[in-house]
């Protein structure tokens, strides 16, 4: 893929996830505290043109030391999105793995921590169909780098956070067919 080629898909792609936050993560209100660093402009979406496990990893690595040395008020949070690679879910949940790694080895355990997002993602537990996992599905594998100290600040003010995933389980379960289709197009393609 030449240079021009590769820039429009990355554009592409940061349009994908960047409605998918705006529609499902913020819209459906997953994750309550999504809509301030987003209205604030604070969220990197960073395009990771990895094909290696190597690869991605030394990019997901530059994303933390550039979220650790970038100030909060500039960048709260940072989505990898790995359009090129872990197509297959349980290749995605192995390579997690590598990513806790990397924040021990790093000693970055109470400073950042990653959530994780997959087109195919499939709690432990569940069916691949169930309607919980939605909470989890995304256009493309994502690892979302947050900063701890971040998280607890607004865990601090957020009434029952405990309740969260139970509350955003029921808001996709509340979803109607056409809804669905709307929100998770690339889940019916």
């Amino acid at each position: 893929m030449n240079s021009q080629n590769s820039n429009q898909a990355n554009s592409q792609i940061k349009a994908d996830v960047n409605q998918w936050l705006n529609d499902v993560v913020i819209g459906l209100n997953l994750c309550p505290f999504a809509a301030k660093p987003q209205r604030n402009k604070q969220i990197d979406i960073f395009v990771s043109s990895a094909n290696t496990d190597e690869a991605l990893l030394e990019d997901i690595f530059s994303q933390f030391l550039h979220l650790e040395g970038t100030p909060v008020q500039e960048l709260e949070t940072t989505l990898v999105v790995a359009p090129y690679m872990l197509d297959d879910f349980w290749d995605y949940n192995l390579f997690i793995d590598w990513v806790e790694g990397l924040i021990d080895q790093q000693g970055w355990a109470g400073t950042f921590q990653v959530a994780t997002f997959h087109p195919d993602y499939c709690f432990a537990g569940s069916e691949p169909e169930d309607p919980s996992n939605l909470t989890n599905r995304a256009p493309y594998p994502i690892f979302h780098l947050i900063r701890e100290e971040s998280m607890e600040k607004v865990l601090k003010h957020y009434p029952d956070p405990e309740s969260i995933p139970e509350t955003n389980i029921a808001r996709v379960n509340a979803l109607t067919q056409q809804e669905l289709v709307k929100l998770f197009p690339y889940l019916f393609s």
